[in-house]
């Protein structure tokens, strides 16, 4: 056989697997479209789901430790500690749901009142410009129908209250199920090695998330502490929002504490009308957003997470134009359990490695005592 005989069979096997690859892109490419189809159009369930395995991940190691608790004679069972902790559970959410929604109110009815006022502090903004120009910007302003907006927002306030029953129920169910996880867990793989490598996998994700959202949420208790004591110390009203505002915004990467400055900034300008001010509780708001989230935020951190900066922006992008301002909060979390899932499976290693901050898969986490090398 010639060589012009054998590159005319090998033609029919590189079409064919030329075909192969791409009728496999092809369904690949429908697959996440109907994954992605699902994600939006189940949003609400799904982030009901996400917010309650989260809770239900960060309680669940103190529950087994109450459940190994004695009182005299008497042992505390399982039962009751799950109901015990989905009670707690419940009336934590249902407390700061009513939080939520009085300062929503106390916003939506003081907007009113600032809403001329605020329409003209706006344009004087851009006084420096001309006169036509500030006009225009006013004129735009009025344009915008703020009753329109407020009915909107206070419609969207009331799936918070379908959200945390729902919330509760999924954190009751996963609570009822947890004694039987290890048992099914073996029973789906058929192994009890793969389905301790898969335990040590679900583990490796609570740890990491449950340290990186206490952390955040001390943080940001602190951080919107120190911004309700600036407003109140400048005698500004909302101060009691903007401090909640600024509690929730900063579990938002990157991006939510300066969306919080700003809006406090903006509050502030509205009320006061006075550029000296304003700058200066600016300035003020920014150091405790810089100080905190910028140096006691690493510092507590530690090398928990290891993500990638760049990543965590797409992971941001990418929830929040997927489910909103919920995807937003949960895009860290999920980037967390799709790293470490990655990581352990060899054919998905480069996601890891490209979500990773030192382009490390989390088997391959760095001793930080040992010396780096030199690059090159």
């Amino acid at each position: 056989m010639n060589a012009e005989d054998s590159q005319n069979l090998a033609a029919p096997v590189r079409t064919a697997g030329e075909r192969l690859r791409v009728q496999n892109l092809l369904l690949g490419i429908i697959a996440f479209a109907i994954v992605l189809f699902l994600l939006v159009q189940a949003r609400f369930i799904l982030i009901s789901l996400a917010i309650a395995i989260i809770l239900f991940s960060l309680t669940s190691d103190a529950i087994n430790s109450i459940a190994r608790l004695r009182i005299g004679s008497l042992r505390i069972t399982n039962w009751v500690a799950s109901v015990a902790a989905v009670a707690l559970i419940s009336g934590a959410l249902l407390a700061l749901s009513a939080v939520v929604l009085a300062q929503l109110n106390n916003v939506l009815s003081i907007t009113l009142s600032y809403a001329d006022q605020g329409q003209r502090a706006v344009a004087e903004l851009f006084s420096w410009m001309g006169q036509d120009v500030e006009a225009a910007v006013l004129n735009s302003m009025r344009s915008i129908e703020i009753s329109g907006w407020l009915r909107s927002a206070a419609g969207q306030a009331g799936n918070l209250l379908s959200a945390t029953v729902l919330v509760s129920l999924f954190v009751g169910f996963l609570f009822a199920e947890r004694v039987w996880f290890s048992t099914k867990l073996v029973n789906l793989l058929g192994d009890e090695e793969k389905a301790r490598r898969a335990g040590n996998i679900m583990g490796s994700i609570t740890r990491r998330v449950n340290h990186y959202l206490l952390v955040k949420t001390a943080v940001s208790a602190v951080t919107g502490l120190m911004v309700w004591i600036v407003m109140m110390i400048f005698g500004l009203e909302l101060a009691v929002a903007m401090g909640v505002l600024t509690f929730v915004m900063n579990y938002i990467p990157n991006i939510g504490s300066i969306i919080a400055t700003l809006l406090v900034t903006l509050v502030a300008y509205i009320q006061v009308d006075d550029l000296s001010t304003t700058l200066l509780l600016f300035i003020l708001t920014a150091v405790i957003q810089f100080v905190n989230g910028n140096i006691i935020d690493p510092m507590l951190m530690g090398r928990a997470l290891r993500l990638s900066s760049f990543g965590i922006i797409i992971s941001l992008a990418f929830w929040g134009a997927v489910w909103g301002v919920p995807g937003m909060f949960l895009s860290v979390p999920i980037m967390v359990a799709l790293m470490i899932v990655c990581s352990h499976i060899p054919g998905l290693r480069p996601i890891a490695i490209l979500l990773s901050r030192e382009g490390l898969p989390d088997t391959e986490a760095p001793n930080p005592r040992a010396p780096r090398k030199p690059p090159g």
